[in-house]
């Protein structure tokens, strides 16, 4: 980030931008992350209203929003300081969701394995592998002839066979 843009901050709002390098982001927990992306997200909406709010007013006295604008640098300039702020946290929070999203899928690919390893309840382990699903498999019997696009198939076949016999009995 810039010195102008940094210069135009007070103190607390530094310290909120200072809270997104890289070091800081680093040492954070998916939660805290979160957090940190809500504060900033907070401030950010705050100027951009003030912004929008002021140079809304300002069209009216000076007639034209490119004339109102140079009046209104410091909200702009706050802004777009907690923009970039934003956008790196929500760089960082991106990483620490797919690494968390990663970590739950082992464990529960993890479970599932330990739970197909140990023979179902009230057998002796004498079931045979290929009746038991894998994740993988497709589906067999009756399930395979039940989709979306099957039905829709088998709806427009039946509905032709009904047009033609109805073309029939008209004659």
């Amino acid at each position: 980030m810039n010195k102008s843009m940094l210069a135009i901050l007070n103190e607390s709002e530094r310290l909120l931008v200072a809270e997104t390098d890289r070091a800081e982001l680093a040492q954070l927990d998916e939660d805290e992350a979160i957090a940190l992306h809500a504060r900033i997200r907070k401030a950010r909406n705050k100027y951009v209203g003030q912004y929008r709010r002021t140079a809304s007013a300002r069209v009216v006295d000076r007639g034209a929003r490119g004339e109102a604008r140079p009046k209104n640098q410091r909200a702009a300039l706050k802004a777009e300081a907690f923009e970039e702020a934003l956008s790196r946290v929500s760089q960082r929070l991106g990483v620490l969701s797919r690494q968390a999203a990663a970590e739950l899928r082992s464990d529960r690919l993890a479970a599932a394995r330990g739970v197909k390893a140990a023979p179902p309840a009230g057998t002796k382990g004498t079931a045979s592998t290929a009746s038991r699903r894998t994740v993988t498999d497709k589906p067999r019997g009756d399930r395979a002839l039940r989709s979306p696009v099957s039905k829709k198939q088998n709806a427009g076949t039946k509905a032709s066979g009904a047009r033609r016999q109805a073309k029939r009995d008209s004659r």
